[in-house]
C-alpha cells in the first residue's frame, strides 16, 4: 500500500509526495483523520489531491494512503429511498450515528451489509451455464415499485459459471455465483463514478417523457434519453418545475441531486416526496427516487463529484432496461466547485473565471444520456434535466452557453412571468425543443392533431408576442377587431392551458388526453371567433360568450378521469358558437 505525506494545504486541495506510483483518480486516505481524497494531478514527485471532507485542521507532514483503486460506487439492492452525498456516503445513517452535523473521516457503507435480500434465480441459469457481462442472472424486488436485474457486471471476463447457489437469502456481499476464472459475482458490484458504463448500442429517440406538465409536454417535449436545460434567475422556479417533473414524469426511476443548492430545498423534498402517491402504482414516490443532497454549506469538492455519482447510478438502473430520469440542481453551482477547485491548483482562467475544460466537464455528463440498448439486450434510456442558475438571469454566462452546446430541449425561465405568478415561468419566445419531430409520430398515434395544434398555438403566441409591444404604445383599444381577438385568444392559451398550479390536486398533473383537448377548445374557438369577426360580428359579443370562462377552468376544475365533462364544455362551446352564427 502506497504512503506518502502531505507538503501543502490549500482548501480543499492538498498536495502530496511519495505516492509517484499511484494512479490518477485513485482514492487516498488523507491525513490523520482520513478524509476521503482523490488523485487529480501527478508530477514526478508529488502529486495534487481533492479531498472531499472539510479538512480544517489538517497539518503538514500528516500521512496519505493511496487506495490504488479509482473513486467507486457500490451499486446493488438497498440503493432506492436513499439519501446519499456525492460520494455515496448515506446521510441518514451517518445522522443516526453522530448527529446533525457530519465528522470528519466519518464512515458509513452505503449498502446494508447485514440484510438479507431474497434472490430468485433466472430459470435458464444453472452451473456449467455460458454467461457474457451484463447478463441477467436473477432479480430482487427492491421496493413495491423497483425490483433489480441483478447482473453479471461489466469487466467479468470469465464466460462460463462454475459455482452458481440459485434462489436464496443473500446479503449484498455474499458471493452467489463464481465464474471459470474463478471471479466472484455478488448482488452488488463497484463501478469508478467517471467511467460511463458499456452498452451495446446507442439508439435514436422516438418516446416523450411525459411529465404531466402541459407547456413542457405539448409545447417543449423531451424524449426519453433526451438532456434538457432550465437556465433562470433566482426565484424564476428552477427547483419547483423540477420538483413538478420528479414527481409526475413516466421514469421507471428518479435520481434527483441537490448540487450545491439551499439546504431548505433538500429538507422540501424530504419532507414532501415521501408523502406523494406514484399515480401509476399507489405507492410513495420515494419508492423509486434516490436523492443526492451537496448543499451549499457541504464541502465543495464533493460538490463536483456529485454529478458522476448520480449519472452512475442512473447507468446502473438503466442496464436493467428501466427508464431512468435525472434531476441536477444546479450545474451553475457545480461549475462553481470546478472554478474554486481549478484557482486552488493555480490553473489558468478562461471566461469569467471557469477554467478551460468546463466544457468537456459540462460534455461528459450530457454525453452519459440517451436510450441505448444494453449488454443484455434490453432497452433502458437516460434523460437529464439539469437547472442552470446564471447570475442576474443573464443566459449570456459561460455556463448556460456551454450547456446549450449539449442539450436539445431549452425551458428558459421568464423573470416576468414569474413576477405575474405565472408557473412554471418557461417562456414560449426563448425556448426551444428539438424532439418535437422526433416525437411527432409517437404524439400522432395518441392524437392525429398534436403537431397541428402546438404550432397553431405556437405561431399564434409570437403573434401576440409582436401586439403586445405595439398595445404597449398606443393600447389595445386602438387595435382593429381582429388583432383584439387574437390578443384575448392568446390569454386564454396562457392562463387556461400554460399556467399550471402546482399545489392544487387537479392541476398538478395533467393528462395528455386533457392538455390536448384543453388546447382543441382554445384553438377552436379562436378559428370559428375569427371568422365572425371577419364577417363584422361584434367583438364583445365573441369575447363575451360565457363559455370562454369556462374554458380556462377546465385544468383546475375537471380532473383527468372527468374528460366526458370537458367534452360536455365543447358542445356549449359550439352551441354558443353557432347561436352568434345564426344571429348574424
Amino acid at each position: 500500500m502506497l504512503k506518502g505525506i502531505i507538503t501543502r494545504i490549500s482548501g480543499p486541495i492538498v498536495y502530496a509526495q511519495g505516492l509517484d506510483g499511484a494512479g490518477l483518480y485513485d482514492v487516498v486516505d488523507v491525513g490523520n483523520k482520513k478524509l476521503i481524497g482523490e488523485i487529480v494531478r501527478q508530477n514526478s514527485n508529488h502529486c495534487t489531491i481533492q479531498v472531499y471532507e472539510d479538512d480544517t485542521g489538517m497539518k503538514i507532514n500528516e500521512e496519505v494512503v493511496c487506495q490504488s483503486r479509482p473513486l467507486s460506487l457500490h451499486l446493488g439492492p438497498g440503493l432506492v429511498g436513499n439519501i446519499y452525498d456525492g460520494i455515496q456516503r448515506p446521510l441518514q445513517k451517518m445522522y443516526e450515528a453522530s448527529g446533525a452535523f457530519l465528522l470528519p473521516g466519518e464512515r458509513a457503507e452505503p449498502l446494508d451489509l447485514n440484510k438479507k435480500w431474497h434472490f430468485e434465480a433466472s430459470a435458464e441459469i444453472n452451473e456449467n451455464s455460458e454467461i457474457k457481462c451484463g447478463m441477467i442472472i436473477g432479480t430482487v424486488k427492491e421496493t413495491e415499485s423497483i425490483t433489480q436485474k441483478i447482473m453479471v457486471p461489466p469487466l467479468i471476463k470469465g464466460k462460463k459459471l462454475k459455482l452458481f447457489k440459485g434462489s436464496g437469502e443473500y446479503t449484498v456481499d455474499e458471493v452467489i455465483a463464481v465464474t471459470e476464472l474463478d471471479e466472484e459475482i455478488k448482488l452488488a458490484h463497484y463501478w469508478p463514478v467517471r467511467k460511463p458504463r458499456p452498452y451495446l448500442q446507442k439508439l435514436s429517440v422516438s418516446q416523450p417523457l411525459i411529465t404531466g406538465q402541459r407547456v413542457i409536454d405539448v409545447f417543449f417535449p423531451l424524449s426519453k434519453g433526451g438532456t434538457a436545460a432550465i437556465p433562470g434567475g433566482f426565484g424564476t422556479g428552477k427547483t419547483m418545475t423540477q420538483h413538478a417533473i420528479a414527481k409526475w414524469c413516466d421514469a421507471d426511476l428518479i435520481v434527483y441531486i441537490g448540487c450545491g443548492e439551499r439546504g431548505n430545498e433538500m429538507t422540501d423534498v424530504l419532507t414532501e416526496f415521501p408523502n406523494l402517491i406514484d399515480p401509476r402504482t399507489n405507492r410513495s414516490i420515494m419508492e423509486r427516487t434516490i436523492l443526492i443532497a451537496n448543499t451549499s454549506n457541504m464541502p465543495v469538492a464533493a460538490r463536483e463529484v456529485s454529478l458522476y455519482s448520480g449519472i452512475t447510478l442512473a447507468e446502473y438502473f438503466r442496464d436493467m432496461g428501466m427508464t431512468v430520469a435525472i434531476m441536477a440542481d444546479s450545474t451553475s453551482r457545480w461549475a462553481e466547485a470546478l472554478r474554486e477547485l481549478s484557482g486552488r491548483m493555480e490553473e489558468m482562467p478562461a471566461e469569467e473565471g471557469f477554467p478551460a475544460y468546463l466544457p468537456t466537464r459540462l460534455a461528459s455528463f450530457y454525453e452519459r444520456a440517451g436510450r441505448v440498448t444494453n449488454l443484455n439486450e434490453t432497452e433502458g434510456s437516460v434523460s437529464i434535466i439539469g437547472a442552470v442558475s446564471p447570475p442576474g438571469g443573464d443566459f449570456s454566462e459561460p455556463v448556460t452557453q456551454h450547456t446549450k452546446r449539449f442539450i436539445r430541449c431549452f425551458w428558459a425561465l421568464d423573470r416576468e412571468l414569474a413576477n405575474a405568478r405565472h408557473y412554471p415561468a418557461i417562456g414560449w419566445i426563448e425556448s426551444y425543443s428539438e424532439y418535437a419531430d422526433e416525437v411527432k409520430e409517437w404524439w400522432e398515434t395518441k392524437n392525429p392533431m398534436w403537431s397541428k395544434l402546438r404550432q397553431r398555438a405556437l405561431d399564434l403566441l409570437k403573434e401576440d408576442e409582436k401586439l403586445q409591444q405595439i398595445a404597449r404604445l398606443i393600447g389595445s383599444d386602438a387595435l382593429p377587431a381582429p388583432q383584439r381577438l387574437l390578443l384575448k385568444s392568446a390569454e386564454m392559451i396562457k392562463n387556461g392551458f400554460l399556467q399550471q398550479n402546482a399545489f392544487d390536486d387537479i392541476d398538478k398533473y395533467c393528462s395528455i388526453e386533457k392538455q390536448i383537448l384543453i388546447l382543441q377548445l382554445i384553438m377552436e374557438y379562436f378559428d370559428r371567433a375569427s371568422a365572425l369577426v371577419k364577417r363584422g360580428m361584434l367583438l364583445s359579443k365573441v369575447t363575451g360568450l360565457s363559455v370562454c370562462d369556462e374554458i380556462i377552468k377546465i385544468k383546475m376544475q375537471y380532473g383527468n378521469d372527468e374528460i366526458d365533462k370537458i367534452h360536455q364544455v365543447a358542445v356549449r362551446l359550439d352551441e354558443q358558437l353557432s347561436e352568434l352564427e345564426r344571429s348574424e
